[in-house]
């Protein structure tokens, strides 16, 4: 082997060795450039994790969960929870599908959370809930009167869930639907996102 051979090949390999030891670092460094573009939007339990989950609900009994957002949009973005309650019969917001058929329910918000979240963040709030309501035995339903979240009370005077004879209880879903704020149209418009907890209302005070 020449000598010119022997150093190209020697300095070759010291390259190859300095690349795999600065290969960690530059990982660190270099940015590489984001593909997706999406939010998250969760529900956790009273203890943090994605279980134990809020089901029979006793009449003004409180019960806790976390609501949370992972914001993957590239931008710092604007985001409007709206709170919502449906029994069995009325609509629920589509988040699956063309996303020109998807839609919000056309029940009113109960309550509205705003946050503004960095790009590459999270948010997350702490809610604790119960349900004020009583039975008509008469006509099988539950009447409601307020919901209550984090001390704060809302009208629900106007809410019903009637007996589910196939589940054998009395259902109710409170969700969450997440909007965002479009500067365009200068207001929010739905993301196509909502999470939900399935109650059953079968239990008495």
């Amino acid at each position: 082997m020449k000598v010119t051979e022997f150093r190209l090949l020697y300095w070759l390999a010291v390259g190859v060795l300095a690349l795999l030891v600065a290969s960690p670092f530059l990982s660190r460094v270099l940015v590489y450039p984001r593909t997706q573009f999406f939010t998250e939007l969760w529900i956790l339990g009273a203890n943090h994790k994605a279980e134990n989950y809020p089901f029979n609900i006793t009449r003004n009994q409180n019960y806790s969960i976390y609501l949370g957002i992972g914001n993957r949009l590239g931008y710092c973005a604007y985001y409007l929870v709206q709170v919502k309650f449906r029994n069995q019969t009325q609509p629920a917001p589509t988040s699956l599908g063309p996303i020109g058929n998807l839609s919000s329910s056309s029940l009113p918000s109960l309550f509205n959370i705003t946050a503004f979240v960095a790009d590459e963040a999270t948010w997350e709030l702490p809610l604790t809930f119960s349900f004020d309501y009583g039975y008509n035995v008469t006509v099988s339903r539950v009447m409601f009167y307020n919901l209550t979240i984090n001390n704060l009370v809302y009208d629900m005077r106007n809410y019903m869930t009637t007996w589910n004879s196939t589940n054998k209880d009395f259902y109710g879903n409170l969700f969450f639907e997440l909007w965002i704020y479009n500067s365009t149209i200068n207001n929010f418009q739905y993301h196509a996102r909502f999470v939900n907890l399935r109650l059953n209302m079968t239990a008495t005070a």
